[in-house]
């Protein structure tokens, strides 16, 4: 079996949906967080899933990435699912992982990328938004599209309301793109993402 890791910034609500799906649980070996204090990490204790702080402090980005390296190959972590990540992962970790790392984004992409995506809909005044899972390339938010989901936008949302309703679609549709690319139906050819053996 693959093993995973996940790379998670806060709560780690993704990081539960995958601790709760049957086909991605049993490979996650190891959560790794910049922030000491991060409900992700207390999450993957919870679960018997190793949990560790990658200190950033006086790091530059390339010093941190190759941090985090040595702990993915310390535990020969062979996917990378980022979930609530929020720093931006130099190019030798992503070059490590590539066709391996997997991120969930609050919009449709290629709309609305970077870490403002849900208020910058709202202020764009769109109709709907949604979820995008991409592989991970070395731009933000830019790989190659997996899965999306559109959510539609109402009249009397505000920020939290409507990235409310776009968590239960990550929630739903991330555990889906790890357990594919679990089972190797992922083919990418150029920027399209072919999923092997889907009848939807």
């Amino acid at each position: 079996m693959l093993r995973v890791a996940v790379l998670a910034s806060g709560e780690g609500t993704n990081l539960q949906a995958l601790l709760d799906d049957p086909k991605v649980a049993p490979a996650l070996v190891v959560v790794l967080s910049d922030r000491a204090g991060a409900g992700a990490l207390a999450r993957a204790r919870a679960h018997g899933v190793a949990a560790l702080h990658v200190d950033p402090a006086g790091l530059n980005r390339d010093a941190y990435g190759d941090a985090l390296l040595r702990v993915l190959e310390d535990h020969h972590v062979d996917v990378v699912a980022l979930a609530g990540f929020m720093r931006i992962l130099g190019p030798r970790v992503v070059r490590a992982f590539e066709g391996r790392m997997l991120n969930v984004h609050p919009s449709l992409l290629p709309a609305f990328p970077g870490a403002h995506a849900v208020d910058e809909a709202l202020a764009w005044g769109v109709k709907v938004s949604g979820a995008t899972v991409h592989l991970v390339d070395e731009e933000v938010d830019h790989g190659p599209v997996v899965l999306q989901e559109a959510v539609p936008v109402r009249p009397d949302d505000d920020e939290e309301s409507l990235h409310a309703r776009i968590r239960a679609v990550e929630h739903r549709i991330y555990p889906r793109a790890v357990g594919l690319l679990l089972e190797g139906r992922l083919k990418l050819e150029g920027r399209i993402v072919h999923v092997l053996g889907d009848e939807e």
